[in-house]
């Protein structure tokens, strides 16, 4: 009896999927990169809204000339606006990166996963605290680059445990930031460009090529 022929290049490839499955968290689904870039232009859109409230026909514009009194008075809301974002965003990608997980049958919350959770988070925070500061010191027209700088190292960072599609989501967002600081009056339109569009367009492409 004929011994089964077998496919070398069939083995290969099996073998370098369980390689990557046991090295990189596969799981990150692109529809949570949809939906956090969603509620990011939700956020700006809400942030455009309140500014030209706060100051007709100026918005944004006026809020890089804003005195420290002016600053303080924004500060609770804009604080207050920007962890209902980081808070939706996180809720719907937790939700569909669980959904996929299940599917492939790796857990959430493995090794894997934490240390990407970590090597995400410390980027983040430190950037947030650092921008913030800069906002009460005066200077607004560095917290979205320092914003979209931080972010983009932060992907960077957690990249080497996820899909390299982050990666290069990473390096966007730090152009995007190192063009921001050249043109300050934008910082609105620079964050719904990276924070927004800039998910979409990633997250539509990773679903493209991991999921569909």
């Amino acid at each position: 009896m004929a011994k089964p022929t077998t496919d070398p290049l069939a083995q290969l490839t099996e073998i370098r999927a369980i390689m990557e499955r046991s090295s990189r968290f596969i799981s990150l689904s692109g529809l949570s990169g949809v939906g956090a870039g969603v509620v990011a232009l939700v956020g700006a859109g809400v942030g455009h809204w309140y500014l030209n409230r706060q100051y007709p026909d100026a918005g944004y514009l006026r809020l890089l000339q804003s005195t420290p009194a002016e600053r303080r008075l924004i500060l609770p809301f804009l604080v207050l606006l920007a962890c209902a974002i980081v808070v939706a965003a996180l809720v719907v990608a937790t939700y569909f990166t669980l959904r996929r997980a299940r599917r492939d049958g790796q857990p959430l919350w493995s090794a894997l996963g934490r240390r990407l959770a970590l090597s995400l988070a410390i980027p983040l925070v430190a950037g947030g605290l650092f921008c913030l500061a800069l906002f009460v010191q005066g200077a607004v027209g560095l917290v979205v680059p320092g914003l979209l700088l931080f972010y983009g190292l932060a992907l960077l960072n957690g990249s080497k445990y996820t899909l390299e599609e982050i990666r290069w989501l990473g390096l966007t967002e730090i152009g995007l930031g190192l063009v921001a600081v050249l043109l300050p009056g934008f910082g609105l339109a620079f964050f719904a460009l990276g924070f927004g569009l800039g998910h979409i367009g990633y997250g539509l492409l990773m679903y493209s090529r991991h999921e569909r």
